[in-house]
């Protein structure tokens, strides 16, 4: 049975003030930041709560739409109510869910799939799974080339010569010779490298793709993703 709680998420610094704004809801309030998405997404699998509050701005980040995204689309979460609350001001509002019956792989692109798919990593940048992608494809990140790890429809790793800082706003451009794909991303994490053998560094970071086109990304992502075991 559900567990009667309402499952809080915000960013740290709006938690207190949006905590105090739902003092009246029943049961208990299960905090949660926004910046470890993973460990929400498990509390609310494993309690089955009956309501999830959002925070507003973050809901209007594109990590909150996926978080968003992936709730309503989860056949175990039909129950649950999702609200969009404001941290400072009366704004609240229940967030709609598909029509019961709704067919999701006709109005929600399907990732690509889960070949060679790299889990959840430590910093909660990855809400879906991704492929890995061949040797040697790279990607323009600013106009720079950049190797190109692993995609998803939300995000990608990638390693570039070129300095890349946490936040830092970036252009994306992947073209092939079925689609051109431009859209901008942010970098949500980034590590300084200064591989073996080599005298100059590589800057390894995540991107979140921001406006993207999600079925472009997946038939890249089909056509460049590293050939499984079984295909070599």
């Amino acid at each position: 049975m559900a567990a009667d709680c309402t499952v809080v998420i915000a960013p740290d610094g709006r938690m207190g003030a949006l905590v105090e704004r739902l003092r009246a809801e029943p049961g208990e309030l299960v905090t949660c930041p926004d910046s470890d998405i993973p460990r929400a997404l498990d509390v609310i699998l494993e309690r089955r709560p009956p309501r999830v509050a959002i925070e507003r701005l973050f809901a209007a980040t594109s990590r909150g739409a996926a978080l968003l995204t992936r709730l309503k689309a989860d056949p175990a979460l039909a129950d649950l109510e999702i609200r969009i609350v404001a941290h400072d001001s009366d704004y609240s509002r229940v967030s709609p869910r598909r029509p019961a019956g709704t067919d999701l792989t006709a109005v929600t692109p399907a990732p690509p799939p889960p070949v060679d798919a790299v889990s959840l990593d430590r910093r909660g940048t990855r809400r879906e799974q991704r492929s890995a992608m061949a040797d040697g494809v790279t990607i323009l990140v600013d106009g720079t080339p950049a190797q190109l790890v692993d995609l998803s429809v939300l995000g990608a790793q990638v390693v570039s010569t070129s300095v890349l800082k946490p936040n830092q706003r970036v252009r994306v451009s992947m073209v092939d010779e079925r689609v051109t794909l431009r859209f901008h991303a942010v970098v949500a994490w980034a590590a300084f490298e200064l591989p073996r053998g080599r005298s100059a560094p590589q800057y390894r970071a995540g991107l979140e793709f921001s406006g993207a086109d999600a079925d472009g990304i997946g038939g890249y992502a089909l056509r460049h993703r590293k050939p499984p075991v079984s295909d070599l």
